[in-house]
């Protein structure tokens, strides 16, 4: 099988001395070596137009410099990498970045080969394509969860203090197979603080598991939040209440009400070791998203609240497989 080789300068030059001498294009082809067709579809792409824009007096003429130019322009086109592999990828990726899915590169990466079987992009790609000159322009670096302009790496803090908590258990009691996340049934808890003035708070309660999250508008008041949690926990069956993870805030003051009335267990970390209870933890990084810091939570009613738990229940997460808390959650009780 013969290889094909592009017009050169020198070809289009003779094709159109051979042409203004009367040839036909089978007879020039003859001479250059070239099928007839390779020059019928020359002088159909390659052609430039001169004269006025106006369509009346636009006559297209065909230049072989102009056309050599055309031709290389038009190749570097069709060789330049596509971002992101190629464009159902791209329009993917831009699609559920922006609102009203604001999913982060990792939920992207791992949804798109479920939606689409046979693609599939990498996460630190995507990153590479968020943060490259190409997309700069823009912004997308704003729809990710921390909006930063620049890729930072990850950090923390270190300060150990004794908990205030009366009657409060140490996470150092807590069973192993909570760490495990082998069953269902272990929760922890978290209040969100909008202003410092603000007379609510967010009460955010995760099922470590399946990673299902329960949003409640709340007082500040340990009273407002024992209610808060027996009220929403309740519905759950007794298999899907067996332990408690808490911090060492005022509101969990009354944590033996709470461990009586839903028959579980409370335990509380340490003193400013948040990561002991990550994944409420996580959770509350997905919120500041729709609840930035400073944002008054008085302002905010039940309906919104209900909307973003669905939200973040109804997203598809890496740890799940990329299934949804609320499919993971049927699953498992199933």
């Amino acid at each position: 099988m013969k290889s094909y080789k592009h017009l050169s300068l020198e070809e289009r030059e003779k094709l159109v001395a051979f042409k203004e001498a009367g040839l036909s294009l089978r007879d020039i082809a003859k001479r250059l070596g070239r099928s007839h067709s390779s020059f019928v579809r020359e002088l159909k792409r390659n052609k430039t137009g001169i004269g006025k824009r106006s369509n009346e007096y636009l006559i297209f003429r065909y230049i072989p410099c102009r056309a050599h130019q055309k031709a290389i322009k038009r190749g570097v086109k069709q060789r330049t990498k596509a971002p992101l592999k190629e464009t159902l990828i791209w329009l993917y990726v831009r699609e559920h970045l922006r609102k009203p899915f604001n999913w982060t590169p990792e939920e992207i990466s791992g949804r798109l080969p479920k939606i689409h079987p046979g693609k599939s992009i990498c996460t630190e790609a995507i990153y590479q394509y968020i943060y490259s000159k190409q997309a700069k322009r823009c912004k997308l670096w704003e729809l990710l969860p921390n909006a930063r302009k620049k890729r930072m790496r990850k950090g923390g803090r270190k300060v150990h203090r004794a908990s205030k908590i009366p009657n409060a258990i140490s996470i150092d009691l807590r069973p192993e197979i909570v760490s495990q996340r082998a069953r269902v049934g272990d929760w922890e808890t978290d209040n969100v603080i909008g202003k410092q003035t603000d007379k609510t708070a967010l009460s955010v309660t995760v099922e470590r598991l399946t990673r299902l999250t329960i949003l409640s508008l709340t007082g500040r008041s340990a009273e407002s939040k024992t209610g808060t949690l027996t009220s929403r926990l309740s519905v759950f069956p007794d298999k899907a209440r067996l332990t408690l993870t808490a911090d060492n805030g005022a509101e969990n003051t009354n944590h033996q009400e709470i461990a009586k009335k839903l028959e579980l267990s409370v335990f509380f970390c340490h003193a400013y070791h948040s990561w002991e209870k990550g994944t409420v933890e996580n959770t509350n990084g997905r919120i500041r998203r729709f609840i930035p810091k400073g944002l008054s939570i008085d302002g905010l009613t039940d309906v919104q609240i209900k909307e973003l738990e669905y939200r973040l229940n109804s997203t598809p997460r890496k740890c799940l497989g990329y299934l949804t808390p609320y499919e993971k959650m049927n699953e498992v009780l199933s």
